[in-house]
């Protein structure tokens, strides 16, 4: 009887450690299984994060190219001021902002009682200078002016942009001369059809004054070169035709600016 009992409990506990070794190998396989899928998810993670670092960086770098153009080369001007106690002909509208853009060109349109004058300004040459007249355009400096001056010997030119029309008006600035001609003969540096700024007899003094050559005249190479009239020169031709006024200075036919203004060219 003690033999059988023996014999059975023996046989039990075969059957338990059986038991426990099959859940032990269960075990241990589920536990290798694990970490293979582990390992296989932290690679994927890996390769999907470097993927996606690479395509973001290189999306940045094709929405910068695309979209985030170079800036505009600039300038810093340096507007000088004048006093206009000591000069009441001058009008102070302010300054314009030092920092001005030095590429391009823009249109200028100058309306008159006589029709339209325009002109291409060389900003990228003249970046000062366009950026004070595109300011003053701005605060309508220029509306309502007339061009006071017309010269028809040794020089052929209409000179405007004085609101006092006096000859000596202009704004509570002056500027540096910019894009002078590089040329010796008097006779080539400002040929017909060239709109350049008027100033005084020493540099740095260039203003809001403006001449039109309209025929071959003799200027030496001082004054800055704001561009090139494209449509209207015949307004100009017509206006010095007509002579001077009884005073010798200013045109005998008036012409009067009703608007000036600046926009940037057509790409």
């Amino acid at each position: 009887m003690s033999s059988t009992i023996q014999r059975q409990r023996a046989a039990a506990r075969a059957r338990l450690e059986r038991q426990m070794g099959e859940r032990l190998e269960e075990a241990r396989k589920r536990k290798q299984r694990s970490a293979v899928i582990g390992a296989a998810l932290a690679l994927l993670l890996v390769a999907g994060g470097a993927f996606w670092l690479v395509t973001a960086m290189g999306g940045d770098d094709e929405t910068t190219t695309a979209a985030g153009q170079p800036a505009p080369e600039g300038v810093v001007c340096t507007w000088t001021p004048d006093d206009p106690k000591a000069n009441p002909n001058l009008k102070e509208v302010g300054t314009p902002p030092t920092e001005a853009i030095a590429k391009g060109t823009q249109t200028m349109t100058i309306n008159t009682n006589l029709g339209p004058i325009e002109a291409t300004v060389n900003t990228a040459k003249a970046p000062c200078t366009a950026a004070s007249m595109t300011f003053l355009a701005g605060k309508k400096f220029f509306d309502n002016t007339k061009c006071h001056r017309l010269v028809t010997e040794g020089i052929k030119v209409l000179q405007c942009g004085d609101p006092s029309a006096t000859g000596a008006g202009g704004p509570t600035y002056k500027m540096a001369e910019e894009n002078l001609p590089n040329v010796t003969d008097p006779l080539q540096a400002y040929p017909a059809g060239t709109i350049a700024m008027a100033k005084q007899q020493q540099p740095g003094t260039t203003g809001s004054q403006f001449f039109i050559v309209y025929g071959e005249s003799q200027l030496d190479s001082s004054y800055t070169v704001l561009g090139k009239i494209t449509k209207g020169l015949d307004i100009v031709e017509k206006v010095a035709k007509d002579g001077n006024a009884a005073d010798k200075v200013a045109p005998k036919t008036p012409v009067t600016i009703t608007s000036l203004t600046l926009t940037p060219a057509a790409s």
